[in-house]
């Protein structure tokens, strides 16, 4: 068979330990960190809520955490949720979620994290996100924001960087991970030992609203559960990783450990360098605390790293996300062209294409906060699934090795069930039309789940 020939076979394992907790931390640690405080400023309405909302946030993605890991070691298999929630609830709630997921779930993430690199280009280069392109149709003049169309095309290029081998890609986000966690060092270090000298104050001069019970809002937990997303899909390489019932668990817990202290930290710095309302106005926060400490130069060697921390984030999000779409192919449940593997490289490249492309006209409709929104809005009513298949499957199949158990069963699962749907019923309260629409994606799936299956007799 030619070298460059499509190659219908299977993926190989050749991510190692560590780096398959480089491809976590990527996923984990891409925009939100750098990005979200914010919004969560102006949700939360004072600096004691915002660390409120980050405690519980982590609380719900260790819960989260624990489950995917039983999961991940039990099923080290490509698709992750797609393969889990097939065995535990039923072809069709697999068949759900990886439509859902290969059509708008992954592609919005995809999208968001292309957004949020705009967002700190923007800080490098001020003019980028004052320009536009404007064009008639009809009688409607459109005006598109020059980063959209940018963003778009830096999907595009990842997508291309990920048809390389599995072992490359994981490479890249190990020496990338370091990268992002140095970099989130480096704020937290001049956070807390610059900051008197940067601000006169060692405190917020501003507490802009208070500490009331604002605090409580789901509002503020949703950019949380952004900069947390990302545990749930390390098992979408499940058929790659090296040992997967000892390395899938171990990259989840170590790398979730190491990012939520990074979080809390470097929140913690924020507000030492900045007033509560400079946060809550900042389009680029962890830039302006640079400024503030390091000065304008030091700002934008910062920035530049956090560019790269977004660009491996992306990169992380199209390997994990195009496993779903190739998983689902493979299994008669999705369209042909998915399920190709490309010879050389071992790479899913029908799947990567599709996200891709996707991604890339899903980036040119919103901005960054509006694609994190939505996606959260659609991802985490399908991971309080997964939590449900953990129970499930302890009662339908006993006998299903499981290297790892959750903490604190059956606590821990109810925990973020719970969790999960109070934050999904938030948003179809506070988001209707966004909401709404992933629902409707996602039954529009249906009259194909049947089709695959008339296909398919062996199908369940």
């Amino acid at each position: 068979m030619s070298q460059g020939k499509a190659y219908d076979g299977a993926l190989i394992r050749s991510l190692g330990p560590w780096q398959a907790t480089g491809v976590l931390v990527s996923t984990l640690i891409g925009t939100g960190v750098f990005l979200v405080a914010a919004p969560m400023a102006r949700a939360a309405g004072s600096v004691h809520g915002v660390m409120v909302a980050w405690l519980i946030g982590t609380v719900i993605a260790f819960a989260g955490m624990s489950c995917f890991a039983e999961l991940g070691a039990a099923m080290p298999m490509a698709g992750g949720l797609f393969t889990y929630l097939t065995r535990g609830l039923g072809p069709i709630w697999g068949f759900l979620f990886g439509w859902a997921d290969a059509w708008l779930i992954s592609p919005a993430g995809s999208a968001t994290l292309a957004a949020g690199f705009m967002r700190f280009a923007g800080f490098l280069l001020p003019g980028l996100g004052r320009s536009a392109i404007s064009f008639t149709i009809g009688h409607h003049l459109w005006v598109l924001p020059t980063t959209q169309p940018l963003a778009a095309s830096v999907i595009l290029v990842l997508t291309a960087l990920n048809t390389l081998r599995i072992d490359v890609g994981g490479g890249i986000q190990l020496v990338l991970g370091g990268l992002k966690v140095a970099a989130i060092g480096v704020i937290i270090v001049a956070g807390e030992f610059l900051a008197r000298g940067a601000t006169g104050s060692p405190g917020p001069a501003d507490t802009a609203g208070g500490t009331g019970p604002a605090f409580l809002s789901f509002a503020a937990l949703i950019p949380v559960m952004w900069a947390y997303n990302g545990f749930q899909m390390l098992g979408n390489l499940g058929a790659e990783i090296r040992d997967p019932e000892r390395n899938i668990p171990r990259a989840l817990v170590r790398g979730t450990l190491i990012v939520s202290a990074l979080y809390c930290l470097v929140n913690l710095a924020y507000f030492h360098v900045l007033s509560f309302s400079a946060v809550a106005h900042s389009q680029a926060v962890a830039s302006d605390a640079m400024r503030a400490t390091l000065g304008a130069e030091g700002a934008n060697w910062l920035t530049l790293a956090m560019c790269m921390s977004a660009l491996a984030s992306l990169h992380a999000v199209l390997m994990e996300g195009a496993r779903v779409p190739y998983a689902m192919s493979r299994n008669g449940l999705f369209f042909s062209f998915a399920g190709i593997v490309q010879a050389r490289s071992r790479s899913p490249v029908g799947a990567l294409l599709f996200e891709g492309t996707l991604g890339s006209v899903i980036a040119l409709t919103g901005t960054f906060e509006q694609l994190f929104t939505f996606y959260v809005s659609m991802m985490w009513s399908f991971t309080a699934l997964g939590a449900l298949a953990v129970m499930r499957l302890r009662t339908t199949a006993p006998e299903l090795p499981r290297p790892y158990r959750v903490w604190g069963y059956p606590i821990t699962p109810w925990l973020f069930i719970l969790a999960s749907m109070a934050l999904t019923v938030s948003l179809w309260i506070s988001q209707p039309w966004r909401s709404a629409l992933g629902l409707a994606v996602t039954l529009a799936g249906l009259p194909f789940y049947f089709k695959f299956r008339a296909r398919r007799p062996s199908l369940p």
